[in-house]
């Protein structure tokens, strides 16, 4: 899809070095809710040709500052200004016409349409009064072949695409804007690591043309692999800005939640004992794992690795009965089951903290509350009125930060909604939870909170299975790691192991090694 000669996959892009003026200047943002600020006083300037990270935890004020640049809300207070102009936008629109140009996290395309039809939109090039759909697909193919990209047809419907051929539409759109500026909202979220490659290239096309990128990530490594300055809100103000080559991960981490994080990956709480065989899966198999033995005990939390496409998900989806085994044996607490349903896994003493909170894990559109007592409602109904009377003091533990309890879950940022989604599972009083990519697309401090919870639960007795791309994270909070490839176990390994042993099993290169 790319020509990798123009940047090697792992290089960052070059940077901008002579100081040239801002293609943006914003000063005294400021945006109110419900007469509470939610971003205040805040400055920025953008530079052609370089990249200016935002950071900050959820709830920090990132993405009503993107929102406020590119149209979406109006300021109460404070002004922006484009190439010495004072600009101000009542729609996306208008700062696309301007020139500012955001790719938001959840993309806006429309699936039935094709790629050159999405990058067009609502301003089709016309030969007389029909639409010029040759020309329109000659000027898609060009916006692709100057960001580096090839293999992706204009006249593919955008259904078809993933994730990451998605994201290269919206930026194509961008670049047909003749963007000056252009703004990136968590943009790897749900990316493969190749497919981030192909972004970091595709970013260094843009800062090749002077286009100055306003970068928001959760993901620290590449805020340094990429940014030339760093801003940094929290509680919806402006901390500090100031060169990347500045700062490290650990002050970075300290600016943004407020205190120093000793240790990222919390320990064992003391007096946390291993005991009974919760879950024990032997010769577990369907359609999509095969040949599955596992076991996850009281107190223990068991990460499971692999690269994408490995069975993660498939596998803990099956032990919840989405998928079910059709061939081994599944056991729970030292009694055969065999799960065909979620709900009767529910019941069983199982939980699945679902890797897409939004699509599977929540009701946006309902209060905190509502989603809480989602599952209790609906799979055990004789613990409803128990479970309303404890939930303020669970959602409290979580340190849920909402107005009230009757807030909609849509309002909340993305720590906050995972919160919620571990609420309504903890009211289950679950033997065993099966967690998949958990901490996805939240900020540090959020996971910080989100590993101490894990913590408390294996001191409880509590069984934990934990899916994650991330690989500190499965070595540094896992108890032991299994490693999947091809729908089966590849191996086991014992906590500490390093990236390369977990890489090596995933891969099989260990194994192709020993037997050359």
């Amino acid at each position: 899809m790319t020509n990798d000669d123009d940047v090697a996959p792992d290089a960052a892009p070059p940077h901008a070095t002579a100081s040239t003026p801002p293609v943006l200047r914003a000063r005294g943002l400021t945006k109110r809710f419900f007469g509470n600020a939610v971003l205040q006083d805040v400055d920025l300037d953008l530079h052609p040709g370089q990249v200016h990270g935002l950071v900050g935890e959820n709830g920090a004020g990132k993405s009503t500052l993107m929102k406020l640049l590119a149209g979406v809300h109006h300021p109460d207070g404070g002004t922006i200004e484009m190439l010495g102009q004072t600009r101000s936008f009542s729609h996306p629109v208008q700062a696309q016409q301007s020139g500012l140009s955001t790719v938001f996290q959840e993309f806006n395309l429309l699936p039935d349409r094709t790629v050159a039809e999405n990058v067009y939109l609502g301003r089709e090039p016309r030969s007389g009064p029909l639409v010029d759909t040759r020309r329109m697909h000659r000027d898609t193919a060009a916006l692709l072949d100057g960001l580096g990209v090839t293999g992706l047809s204009p006249s593919r419907t955008a259904r078809s695409l993933s994730v990451a051929e998605q994201q290269i539409v919206e930026i194509a759109k961008a670049v047909s804007y003749d963007a000056r500026i252009i703004s990136m909202d968590e943009p790897t979220a749900a990316l493969a690591g190749h497919e981030v490659d192909l972004l970091y290239r595709i970013i260094s096309r843009l800062l090749e043309r002077d286009v100055a990128i306003l970068y928001v990530s959760h993901r620290l490594k590449e805020i340094f692999d990429l940014c030339d300055t760093i801003t940094v809100l929290k509680d919806g103000r402006q901390v500090t800005t100031q060169p990347a080559a500045e700062l490290d991960e650990a002050a970075l981490v300290r600016l943004m939640v407020g205190r120093p994080i000793s240790s990222f990956f919390p320990d064992a709480i003391p007096g946390t004992t291993l005991g009974e065989e919760l879950l024990t899966l032997s010769g577990a198999g369907n359609g999509y794992v095969d040949g599955v033995d596992l076991s996850v005990r009281a107190g223990e939390i068991v990460g499971l690795a692999g690269l994408q496409g490995s069975g993660r998900t498939e596998l803990v989806e099956s032990i919840f009965g989405v998928h079910p085994f059709t061939r081994g044996t599944m056991t729970l607490r030292d009694r055969t089951v065999r799960t065909t349903s979620p709900r009767q896994a529910i019941r069983q003493g199982l939980a699945l903290v679902t890797e897409d909170r939004k699509a599977k894990g929540l009701a946006l559109n309902q209060s905190i509350l509502d989603n809480a007592l989602g599952v209790v409602r609906a799979v055990l109904p004789g613990r409803a009125a128990r479970t309303r009377a404890d939930m303020p003091g669970i959602l409290s533990s979580l340190e849920v930060a909402a107005r009230s309890l009757g807030q909609e879950v849509q309002f909340l940022s993305g720590g906050n909604q995972q919160k919620v989604v571990l609420a309504r599972w903890l009211s289950t009083d679950p033997a065993v939870i099966l967690m998949d990519e958990p901490t996805r697309g939240i900020d540090v401090g959020a996971k910080h909170a989100i590993y101490e919870l894990l913590r408390q639960l294996a001191h409880r007795g509590v069984g934990v299975l934990m899916v994650s791309s991330d690989l500190p994270e499965v070595i540094g909070l896992s108890d032991r790691i299994l490693v999947m490839r091809d729908g089966r176990l590849a191996g086991e390994l014992p906590a500490g192991s390093s990236e390369e042993d977990v890489l090596a099993l995933g891969t099989g290169v260990g194994e192709e090694v020993r037997s050359a």
